[in-house]
């Protein structure tokens, strides 16, 4: 079922809470309900035209297995976290970077983007010498990106994919179980739009004949 986030903040106002107040636990279970497997299948790939593809760093793609060998390293899962909600940020924005404004997975795509926001207020905390090295140097290299980083062709969808398996893995055990918290939020955001989140450089495209929103507005017109 497709729903808005925007009411959240209402809901948490009733309670006499704010948007910040939400905890890693809270803010994940959210991410979790918009990371369903309908959701990103309708707008991380039926929007796009058949194997589409977007341009992201080697470093931006964590899968499980990627993070199986660096807990065999001895990794902190605090670092772990740490590493996954950089690389997720990241891949978000690459996602954002080809989106027009019109598109029909912007405003998606928004609502992921405000979760991550409130989320990197939790993470805010953290400094790169109180995570083991091993994850502050590819920290530092997801944000560090340049004409000569090697890049890789990825689809959306697998990109939001590897998001939440990882995101399964890290808080699947303390966090990933509902609340009775997370099921009144849930149950009273309705059909609320999304939030805004920050934008970042030239996150907009918004030009009529953008490749993804050609795509979109041929499907809609009964041409694809």
């Amino acid at each position: 079922m497709r729903r808005g986030y925007a009411a959240v903040l209402c809901v948490l106002a009733v309670m006499g809470l704010e948007a910040a107040a939400l905890g890693e636990c809270e803010i994940t279970r959210l991410l979790q309900d918009k990371l369903q497997y309908e959701m990103r299948l309708q707008y991380m790939k039926h929007y796009f035209p058949i194997d589409y593809s977007v341009q992201v760093q080697y470093e931006e793609v964590l899968r499980p297995s990627n993070i199986t060998r660096l807990r065999n390293g001895t990794v902190s899962e605090a670092a772990l976290r740490y590493l996954w909600f950089h690389v997720s940020s990241q891949a978000l924005l690459r996602i954002r970077e080809v989106l027009p404004e019109k598109h029909p997975s912007w405003k998606y795509t928004q609502e992921l983007c405000q979760l991550f926001d409130a989320l990197g207020r939790e993470y805010s905390k953290y400094r790169q010498t109180d995570v083991d090295v091993v994850v502050a140097d590819l920290v530092k290299q997801v944000h560090s990106a340049s004409a000569e980083s090697r890049r890789k062709a990825v689809r959306p969808k697998a990109l939001l994919d590897n998001c939440l398996k990882v995101m399964r893995m890290l808080y699947g055990r303390p966090c990933l179980k509902k609340s009775t918290f997370h099921s009144r939020v849930k149950s009273s955001y309705g059909n609320a739009q999304g939030f805004f989140c920050r934008e970042a450089g030239n996150c907009i495209a918004a030009c009529l004949h953008h490749p993804v929103l050609y795509f979109w507005k041929s499907r809609r017109q009964g041409r694809c």
